[in-house]
């Protein structure tokens, strides 16, 4: 079964690829690794789960934005690299923003895990890391960067 076909049994599709806002590239090549920039909830040009976890947003949305970055990150992989290409995904950072005692970073963080395992299979398997931080592009609840390998 291809990622699109994935992607349907899931009721999920891949958005439109969005554009760097700066002087940089959204996906960068060097030997065998391809890095991919912060990508936001973010579809078709409309930000999506604004706030801060544990005040504006549940964990749950949360869940759901990430994921969100996480099929941002695929769409430019297929765009740019083509999944045929991919070895698998080696590790992410993922960047949220919350509000008080909020303390549940790794439950919205498996949004983009769970969909990237589902997706990707054996390729899925990666390793990653979470981050707060006190502001984001667009007070956008969540940001997400991959690595993969790619088969040289």
């Amino acid at each position: 079964m291809t990622i699109k076909e994935k992607l349907k049994t899931l009721n999920l599709e891949l958005p439109k690829v969005s554009t760097p806002g700066g002087s940089y590239v959204s996906v960068n090549v060097r030997g065998s690794i391809v890095y991919v920039a912060i990508q936001f909830p973010i579809i078709n040009g409309e930000l999506h789960y604004k706030g801060r976890l544990g005040a504006e947003l549940t964990t749950e949305d949360g869940y759901k934005a990430m994921q969100m970055c996480a099929l941002n990150v695929i769409a430019q992989i297929d765009e740019k690299i083509g999944f045929n290409n991919i070895e698998g995904l080696n590790h992410f950072d993922a960047y949220y923003q919350s509000y008080g005692d909020w303390n549940e970073a790794p439950d919205v963080v498996n949004g983009a895990s769970d969909l990237f395992l589902s997706l990707l299979g054996d390729k899925g398997t990666h390793s990653r890391a979470i981050f707060g931080v006190e502001k984001l592009y667009g007070n956008l609840s969540v940001g997400l960067t991959c690595t993969f390998t790619i088969n040289k």
